[in-house]
């Protein structure tokens, strides 16, 4: 704003350049939904490697295909997921495992019957000792009123926590606990007046862990997860469970939803939500095949009947068929497995190497772990599967399993899209997303021409970013892209009305889908 002058002397005014850098957003950001051994139940965790999913949620299950998936999507260049788990409580059961001692009660830090063999320890040290006078002075306790817990988690793991007390202070147990243990929490509230008595031999005996004396078993068990239902999946819009535990994360991508049990499906229900959602949320839908979609005849009459149709079916894309893959559970047995876990981790390498504008297929999108495909399909068969929208997996030789096909489920040819290919819709939402936060900065901005060159500029420079990095079609900008906000756009009904108007267009790059060599032979010159 102008300086306010009252003496004579020279005045310094910084003038704002109008600049607001649009950042572009993530866009392979992939979101989870299913069965794990343990970890918070309905709340998203964020996790940048398959490491994070073995310490929080258990890692893989014989029975539970969650664990399967987020490995195959970091095993094939994924780098961020967010997973929720999900769990229903059986009838009449315990949900979490119970641990009592003296004067102590705690609970499994989450629902499951991962921590039935769980076991936790109470020792207290003299109350002689120097070092515990000390911190039971700074804490403004009494010596006595200190005690330290271990706690052995089923795969033989230690949790140490010392100098905790029932008493009001820096380390009261259960404020400890919560926030520090990703084991156990105190189940009920803590007696004010006495101290967890303390078991007896010593951590070191060979036998602590087995002696019901030198520690504690569980009380009563958790019980595993019963079988989920539809509802279960889709969850709440206004407790945000389920599906919607996503409303609690910034920005997904992607969305893969695993099967209730091993060699299941995701019910055409949970999937016709879920691909709502997502198109509210400006994210893809990755769908995968029936276990009944055996052969090519199947697969062709399971997309006639699908119900993931209209233009909704353009934020969603299915592959088939399904992986074989050794199962370290088994033995290395090879099963079957669906594939979006694996599809996802393609597209975010894809998208990291060379942009969500490039098709996640080709020769250069291998399958990383899969010892082989379900079905091995030929050119005629892949012929028949293109047209209907359905992305299939080949095995090429010399490339290995490869993701051949890059089209969104409204990618048949008999609906002519204009998001038939699955590079194009997912460059739109990535723009789309962009804009939306990048241009958040307009609201309440006074309506007029300065505003709308500030538009112009801004926009315009992030397109041009992207133009430079072969985003779009077209030699040269105005080929590319345009950006339009003025009188033409925005009329006087329009600003009255608190309204201003941004048209934004883009070239999109579609797919080299098929290539076609004309060959002639050359016939020799007649010599006249």
């Amino acid at each position: 704003m102008p300086a306010a002058v009252s003496y004579p002397g020279v005045y310094i005014e910084e003038i704002p350049s109008g600049v607001r850098t649009i950042t572009g957003v993530g866009t392979s950001i992939t979101a989870f939904l299913g069965k794990a051994v343990r970890g918070p139940v309905n709340q998203p965790v964020t996790l940048t490697g398959f490491g994070d999913f073995e310490r929080i949620f258990g890692g893989l299950a014989a029975t539970m295909t969650l664990g399967y998936a987020v490995r195959d999507f970091f095993a094939n260049g994924g780098s961020q997921a967010v997973v929720v788990r999900l769990y229903k409580t059986p009838p009449g059961a315990t949900a979490k495992a119970t641990f009592e001692a003296t004067d102590l009660k705690l609970e499994a830090s989450s629902e499951g019957d991962w921590a039935n063999r769980m076991r936790f320890r109470v020792d207290q040290r003299p109350a002689s000792d120097p070092n515990l006078i000390a911190v039971a002075e700074r804490l403004g306790v009494q010596p006595a009123d200190l005690f330290d817990l271990t706690v052995r988690d089923p795969d033989g793991r230690l949790e140490s926590f010392l100098n905790l007390t029932t008493k009001e202070s820096a380390r009261r147990a259960d404020r400890v606990l919560k926030a520090e243990s990703t084991l156990v929490t105190v189940a009920t509230s803590l007696p004010a007046t006495t101290t967890p008595g303390a078991h007896s031999g010593s951590p070191a005996d060979a036998d602590v862990w087995t002696d019901d004396a030198k520690s504690a078993k569980a009380s009563a068990n958790g019980n595993a997860s019963a079988a989920l239902g539809d509802g279960d999946f889709t969850g709440s819009p206004s407790a945000k469970t389920g599906l919607y535990a996503l409303e609690h994360v910034d920005l997904f991508n992607l969305l893969v939803i695993t099967a209730d049990t091993r060699g299941g499906d995701v019910s055409d229900t949970v999937y016709g939500e879920a691909l709502d959602y997502c198109v509210k949320r400006r994210a893809t839908l990755l769908v995968d095949p029936k276990t009944s979609w055996t052969d090519v005849d199947k697969a062709v009459k399971g997309m006639s009947a699908t119900t993931l149709t209209g233009t909704r079916a353009r934020n969603a894309a299915v592959y088939f068929p399904r992986l074989l893959q050794p199962d370290p559970l088994l033995n290395g047995l090879v099963d079957s497995f669906a594939p979006s876990g694996a599809v996802a981790g393609v597209l975010a390498r894809t998208d990291a190497q060379r942009g969500v504008w490039k098709a996640p297929a080709g020769t250069d999108a291998t399958l990383n772990g899969a010892a082989g495909l379900q079905l091995n399909l030929t050119d005629g068969e892949n012929g028949l599967l293109n047209p209907l929208g359905l992305n299939v997996l080949r095995t090429l030789p010399v490339f290995g399993r490869v993701v051949w096909g890059a089209r969104t489920m409204r990618g048949a040819d008999a609906a002519a899209d204009e998001y038939k290919y699955l590079p194009v819709r997912r460059t739109a939402l990535y723009l789309e997303e962009s804009l939306f936060r990048g241009l958040k900065w307009v609201v309440f901005e006074p309506n007029d021409e300065p505003l709308w060159a500030q538009i112009r500029l801004n926009v315009g420079a992030f397109l041009h970013n992207l133009f430079r990095q072969g985003a779009f079609q077209g030699r040269t900008p105005r080929e590319a892209y345009l950006v339009k906000c003025d009188r033409e756009t925005t009329t006087q009904n329009d600003i009255d009305l608190g309204v201003v108007n941004v048209l934004v267009g883009f070239a999109p790059l579609k797919p080299a889908e098929f290539v076609i060599i004309r060959m002639q032979q050359l016939a020799g010159q007649i010599q006249a």
